[in-house]
């Protein structure tokens, strides 16, 4: 091999080597701003999550509130019922003592109402 040939092959190989170099290069250097741009759509996923936990959390405690609420008018609701239901007895009781007949429920008695008058003996 003449000199000349020894300088042609090394002078591809630097050539080979500098074009897979180039490659590389590209390749890395365009990986790096997808990383970047996940990394900020993680960033935006993450911020949007937390505002929509934030946001549960409000309406959780907002349900709670209305759940309390909703507890206290029932249990004075219960209390009115059962006053007003001790009340008719004892004027259904009166009228009875008297020998007297107390008057029927001005309508039908609707079913579920039923299962709360028997104490009143409608």
């Amino acid at each position: 091999m003449s000199t000349e040939m020894v300088t042609a092959f090394s002078a591809l190989a630097v050539a080979v080597v500098t074009a897979l170099g180039s490659v590389i290069t590209a390749v890395v250097g365009r990986r790096q701003p997808r990383r970047a741009h996940r990394r900020d759509d993680f960033t935006a996923v993450t911020d949007k999550l937390g505002d929509h936990i934030a946001r549960l959390e409000r309406e959780a405690e907002q349900d709670r509130q209305q759940a309390e609420q909703d507890r206290e008018r029932i249990t004075a609701q219960d209390v009115t019922i059962r006053y007003l239901a001790g009340w008719v007895r004892n004027l259904v009781t009166h009228i009875r003592a008297s020998d007297r007949e107390p008057p029927p429920p001005p309508q039908p008695v609707p079913d579920p109402a039923r299962a709360y008058l028997h104490d009143v003996g409608l």
